[in-house]
């Protein structure tokens, strides 16, 4: 896929998030070529431009002779290499190394055509530099990921070579690379920006996205096995309301249960109202999912920013030395915001489905079997199952205050308000993470309760649902080791393999 900075959609970036190859097109080669030579003439015209003969941060007054400029750039690279934790992972490392690569195609960044090339080569041979996800508060955008980046291809640290980690310097022997060597303004133009908290926020969108998707499913698959009533998913009840998102929702779920026998069986019942957890799911999840909807714009938009510090204007090769504007384009709030979203989209997407599965395991409530076991009292069926996706609730609900609002000064003040966007990415992706769990398990509830019901079945849309559920979670009869069952339906959600497909394009 040949990439053009300037038309990224959300599409093209799930595509890039799921692995598919990628390089810059030539236009944007010709734009990274013209603002390299705009640098050139700002260091040969001796203009003083903050990171390209200064020092940085609160050294920003300090001027570096021009002997020494290389030595600035080698020394930023190292100095901001101060990372600590679980290394990110591989899929996420390289769509940072893509977001850095659509980033400096814009043209206003003044690296060398060496320096994308480099990047390149790194996504062409699988090889990922193994980078501490600890370390950035969005401050200057994520310093010490970024430069950890780059101290790879310098000789440091240690790069995953289609899964196998080596040491930087004999991994770069292995890759046929020499150790890079910067030129003026490349280390800032590399270190600045929002690329690994914007890389970690978009895998817990998509991630979110499929959780939802699944999430969706599990509720309509509940609302068979509950024998609950369709009537809530009456469109003109959401279309007197107007959102967006319960709209698409309610849509979904009267399409998912329709056709259902056990639906059609129970149709004079006299049941008036099922609980909020069935019969608001398009109220819950349709807000749900027009937050997801806004968090995708924005990482949209920010997925080929320019985002790093001073720009450079004036770089179409037309005579003068340019112009290096030094402003904030580096400050990750916009992530941090949408970060904040997906968290509390997701830990309520989870949150009402732990309800749901609470209902069905309730005889008092569902009329089905107590913990959905034909032989309760020496079988415990569905019980803990259901505390451990309460437990994953609880973590969820903890992890949802909102990073975004929160500060800490750095850099002796000059970077007095910073983002928290790397913080708010991380907690969004554990609660994607999480929320699969929850979801995993209502699915074995789900269907559990709809085999209550046979001969009677569920639709021709949820039975390939009930299906994949029983193919990792067979018929509960009487108890038995529920870890792995439960892990794999996890896995599955993460996976995308079951749910209504890609929601946020729709």
């Amino acid at each position: 896929m040949r990439l053009n900075p300037e038309t990224i959609d959300l599409a093209t970036l799930r595509r890039l998030w799921q692995g598919e190859a990628a390089s810059l097109d030539e236009a944007a080669m010709r734009r990274v070529a013209a603002a390299a030579a705009s640098v050139e003439r700002i260091v040969a015209s001796g203009e003083t431009v903050y990171g390209v003969n200064t020092g940085f941060g609160l050294l920003a007054n300090t001027r570096i002779p021009d002997e020494r400029l290389a030595e600035l750039q080698r020394n930023l690279i190292l100095s901001h290499s101060a990372g600590l934790g679980e290394p990110l992972p591989r899929h996420v490392t390289r769509l940072m190394i893509v977001l850095k690569l659509l980033g400096l195609g814009r043209g206003f960044s003044g690296v060398r055509l060496a320096i994308v090339e480099v990047l390149q080569g790194l996504l062409d041979r699988d090889a990922m530099p193994v980078i501490p996800s600890q370390g950035s508060v969005g401050a200057s955008g994520d310093l010490a990921p970024l430069a950890h980046l780059i101290a790879a291809l310098m000789g440091h640290g240690s790069i995953d070579i289609a899964g196998d980690i080596v040491a930087a310097p004999a991994a770069l022997r292995l890759l046929g690379l020499e150790p890079l060597e910067l030129a003026p303004k490349e280390g800032l133009a590399l270190i600045n920006g929002t690329q690994a908290s914007a890389a970690i926020a978009l895998d817990a969108l998509f991630t979110g996205e499929r959780v939802f998707a699944a999430a969706i499913a599990a509720g309509a698959l509940s609302v068979d096995a509950l024998k609950g009533s369709a009537k809530p998913f009456d469109p003109r009840i959401s279309a007197l309301r107007g959102q967006p998102g319960q709209i698409r929702v309610a849509a979904e779920i009267a399409a998912l249960l329709e056709g259902s026998e056990i639906l059609a069986s129970h149709g004079r019942c006299g049941r008036v109202q099922d609980p909020y957890s069935f019969r608001c799911q398009p109220q819950v999840m349709g807000a749900a999912l027009d937050l997801l909807a806004s968090a995708a714009r924005t990482l949209t938009i920010e997925a080929a920013a320019v985002t790093d510090n001073p720009i450079v204007f004036g770089a179409g090769g037309e005579e003068g030395s340019g112009t290096a504007i030094s402003g904030g384009n580096f400050h990750g709030q916009p992530v941090a915001f949408a970060a904040d979203m997906i968290s509390l989209a997701l830990c309520e997407v989870g949150s009402i489905a732990e309800r749901r599965t609470a209902v069905l395991i309730d005889p008092k409530l569902s009329g089905l079997p107590p913990f959905l076991s034909e032989d309760s009292g020496v079988n415990s069926g569905l019980m803990i199952p259901q505390v451990t996706a309460a437990a994953l609730v609880a973590e969820n609900r903890s992890l949802a205050f909102p990073a975004s609002v929160d500060s800490i000064p750095t850099s002796a003040g000059q970077e007095d308000h910073v983002a928290m966007s790397p913080i708010a990415a991380i907690k969004a992706a554990r609660i994607a993470r999480n929320a699969a769990g929850i979801v995993a398990v209502e699915l074995i509830a789900a269907a559990q309760g709809v085999d209550c019901h046979a001969p009677l079945k569920t639709s021709a849309r949820l039975q390939p649902i009930h299906s994949k559920v029983r193919a990792l979670s067979p018929h509960l009869t009487s108890d038995r080791y529920w870890a792995d069952e439960m892990a794999a339906l996890q896995a599955a959600v993460l996976a995308g393999e079951i749910g209504v497909g890609d929601v946020l394009d729709s």
